[in-house]
């Protein structure tokens, strides 16, 4: 091996740290040797023991260990090699090994273990049997196979494996730190992911940018909230027999619920919310019906919320109707250098006046989306930056590690406003029952905020929408947010304004073109291919990510990301569904709506000249132009068509200035 020296049998007993970075190891070995190792990179591949060994650096690794089992028959006669069994429904998977059966399980209540920290001395070794806890999943599987009740059992193995919160490992670099990378998490995914995953790892320490999209498995993903022991115990019990159980659409975790919620939580769920979790918020996927079961029923076809979600969508684009949102995540930039550094990460233009709001992203070196989102100017040296409720951390970090020599503060507001959106074309009219203040075009243009009076409360009142519809989001601080929210819902009764869920917001945005960091766009999908260059408004001001963005204008589009109207809406798109044309994948859906109202599938698209080189689309057939004769070098694209639910023709998708002046 080239520069590589592995030393086995050593343990780590402490990291020296300066500032953001880890500078040296310590270790111990067996035979009572200890030294110190200098260091420019560390990476956290601990395996079941990352939590800890994360802690000790200041790093957040959740996972948590629980017990798998599996066991092996003796040796049945005449057994030659067979393909690997899986059966989900009863959670267990069979295999030939050596003329034996192996029988393993993924059980749906698992045995967590190491609550009290896992021995030093522990090592390839196993635990003890309970076979109390394996008989359910072997009376099933005697059932299946029948011969394996005419059959000893030569092995009855017990041993652990770690398992993250929502079952993906770990891998990127962690969050608060500079130079801390961590691979863990694996359990049996890593026989299969381990190669890629380290050379992505390695591309990734190498250049400092993700080699491709990573957000499934970015550490950064996690939450600080999840390296809770209590927590990973609670919720290890339920990911390790998620690995085999169904993964039907739209499904929920069921343990470790109810930890983040928003001040409007116990309201909602008086008013029938369906509660549906994301990075530990409790937020409402949908409102049930008086009498409707308020729960999921899971399905592979329509489930049991599409009509209540469809009643949503239309009141939102033909009446009025009520969401919460306060999860977004809400990072606060202050300082004297707060426009010039905004400036420097975002695409967009921010040299704005107080009040007003832009759409931006924050580019990396290549143009790709390193995330999608709001910047409202509070102050000539604060602005509130809207991110995803699941990208806030994310979001905050890469901000911070482009902070250099700029002179700002950054801080993370979530907890310290509720935001309730308002959203339909009769918005106004309720806001006007509950206000003084004035929501005309004239005061309160699309794109910007206001302070306002709302019931007795103060309140900032952003005139946005991610649903297509004349709308605002109430900003209101938490304390004051459960009396807005019933002022808003009394004065709603009387215009039938209706409670949406985020369903509701999924389906309309869809509908409307608007993307979805994560699902549709992502960090390696250039700003100009993902029909985003109308956010860009700056001219001769450097930005990261500019070279790239005027590259990819001179040299032309090599994809785009469009939109297709389905024939038949019978047909459910959920994720990465191939698009055939002439006999080939011409194009792969990112992300599809539930088809409450129309189906429109967002898909990438690769140009003619292009079609070889991109990964997702390699089989794409030649033609000159795109579908509908846009050119191949056209800088800037968008979703193809919009449907409007009354039947109306198709429209082009509309412009920032045209969704916001309603």
């Amino acid at each position: 091996m080239r520069g590589a020296k592995i030393v086995e049998r050593t343990k780590v007993t402490g990291f020296e740290k300066k500032g953001r970075r880890i500078t040296g190891v310590s270790w111990t070995n067996e035979t009572g040797e200890s030294g110190r190792i200098a260091c420019d990179m560390v990476v956290n591949c601990a395996g079941m023991w990352g939590h800890e060994v994360g802690r000790q650096m200041g790093v957040n690794v959740p996972l948590h260990a629980c017990e798998h089992f599996y066991i092996v028959t003796d040796t049945v006669p005449g057994l030659t090699q067979l393909p690997v069994l899986r059966v989900p429904e009863e959670c267990a998977y069979y295999k030939e090994d050596a003329g034996k059966i192996l029988l393993g399980a993924f059980e749906p209540v698992a045995k967590p273990w190491g609550m009290n920290g896992i021995p030093d001395s522990f090592e390839f070794d196993q635990l003890p049997e309970d076979f109390d806890h394996f008989e359910p999943i072997l009376e099933r599987a005697v059932n299946r196979m029948p011969l394996l009740a005419e059959t000893g059992i030569h092995t009855f193995f017990n041993g652990p494996e770690s398992f993250t919160p929502d079952d993906a490992y770990h891998l990127g670099l962690a969050p608060g730190m500079d130079n801390v990378w961590v691979a863990a998490g694996f359990n049996s995914i890593g026989i299969q992911s381990a190669g890629g995953a380290g050379s992505a790892l390695a591309a990734w320490m190498d250049t400092g940018e993700k080699p491709f999209d990573l957000g499934d498995v970015d550490i950064a993903r996690m939450q600080p909230f999840q390296g809770n022991r209590h927590y990973l115990f609670e919720r290890s019990r339920e990911t390790l027999g998620l690995l085999y159980a169904d993964h039907f659409p739209y499904r929920q975790k069921a343990t470790a619920r109810g930890i983040r919620r928003s001040p409007l939580h116990e309201q909602l769920l008086r008013e029938g919310a369906v509660m549906g979790e994301l990075s530990g918020w409790e937020r409402a996927n949908w409102f049930a019906d008086p009498g409707q079961p308020a729960e999921y029923e899971y399905s592979w076809t329509r489930q049991n919320w599409f009509d209540n979600a469809a009643r949503e969508h239309r009141a939102i684009r033909e009446n009025v109707g009520l969401y919460d949102m306060s999860s977004f995540g809400k990072i606060r930039v202050e300082g004297p250098d707060a426009e010039a550094f905004l400036n420097h990460v975002s695409a967009s233009d921010l040299s704005v006046p107080v009040g007003k709001i832009v759409y931006s992203q924050f580019l990396n070196a290549s143009g790709g989306i390193e995330a999608d989102v709001t910047v409202t100017r509070l102050s000539e040296t604060a602005y509130l930056v809207v991110t995803p409720a699941a990208t806030r951390l994310a979001d905050q970090e890469w901000l911070r590690r482009h902070m250099g020599a700029f002179r700002v503060a950054l801080f993370d507001a979530t907890a310290a406003e509720a935001v309730i959106c308002v959203m339909g074309p009769r918005s106004r009219d309720l806001l006007r029952r509950v206000s003084p203040s004035d929501f005309s075009n004239a005061t309160n243009p699309f794109g910007t905020c206001r302070e306002i009076e709302i019931g007795m409360a103060l309140a900032r009142a952003h005139r946005v929408t991610y649903v297509g519809e004349l709308g605002w989001e109430i900003y209101v601080s938490a304390e004051m947010a459960a009396h807005v929210f019933e002022v808003l819902r009394e004065a709603g009764r009387e215009m039938e304004a209706r409670l949406c869920g985020l369903h509701m917001m999924d389906s309309c945005r869809i509908e409307k073109g608007f993307r979805h960091f994560g699902h549709d766009i992502s960090s390696e999908d250039h700003i100009l291919e993902a029909g985003l260059g109308f956010a860009i408004k700056k001219t001769g001001t450097d930005y990261i990510g500019r070279d790239a963005v005027a590259r990819r204008r001179e040299e032309g589009l090599r994809h785009r990301l469009v939109q297709f109207m389905l024939t038949d809406p019978e047909p459910l798109l959920y994720h990465a569904e191939p698009i055939l044309r002439d006999g080939g994948s011409w194009a792969i859906s990112p992300r599809a709506p539930m088809a409450t109202i129309s189906v429109l599938p967002w898909a990438w698209a690769t140009s003619p000249a292009r079609a070889s080189r991109r990964r997702r689309c390699s089989t794409a057939p030649t033609r000159s132009k795109w579908p509908g004769g846009a050119s191949a070098r056209k800088p800037r694209s968008s979703p193809s068509m919009i449907r409007n639910p009354k039947g109306s023709k198709p429209d082009p998708s509309p412009s920032l200035r045209e969704r916001f002046a309603r």
